[in-house]
């Protein structure tokens, strides 16, 4: 074997790897792996017979096999991969346990279906099911819709 050979061999099994991680699918870098590789296939067969081609292609399957295997098993991207666990909360405590169904406040901006509403000192996003309502009206709590305070406004009686 020449030293071309191995260099395309080399050479073509970095595009494999590079094709493999970093670029899947048909790209430059499997087109030019697949040529690199045929080429030092076909050189070998040219410049050492079948003898020398055929040793050549066995080295070249048995090598992509065993690159495949390796970076394809799990066990290989476990010592890469991030293992963090994101546990934290778009509103750290449930809306339910902050405000109770039946106590009023005041809106701060128009419902219209949505807008916010001042309970107690503290502000929150509220929902009106069927109207829109003004600034600066009494509602009640009625309920609630995902992180959302359901409201409607007080009449008088």
């Amino acid at each position: 074997m020449t030293i071309w050979i191995i260099l395309l061999i080399l050479f073509g099994l970095l595009l494999f790897v590079v094709e493999l991680v970093l670029l899947p699918g048909i790209t430059v870098a499997a087109v030019g792996s697949f040529c690199c590789l045929v080429g030092a296939v076909a050189w070998a067969f040219v410049e050492n017979g079948a003898a020398g081609g055929f040793t050549v292609l066995g080295i070249v399957v048995g090598l992509l096999l065993i690159l495949t295997a390796l970076f394809l098993r799990p066990r290989t991207w476990n010592r890469v991969a991030l293992k963090t666990n994101i546990e934290s909360q778009v509103q750290p405590e449930q809306i339910d346990k902050q405000v109770e169904v039946g106590v009023r406040g005041m809106t701060m901006t128009r419902l219209a279906p949505m807008g916010n509403v001042r309970i107690g000192d503290r502000i929150f996003e509220a929902k009106s099911l069927d109207s829109y309502i003004d600034p600066r009206r009494m509602v009640i709590v009625i309920g609630y819709d995902n992180a959302h305070i359901v409201v409607r406004p007080v009449t008088e009686e």
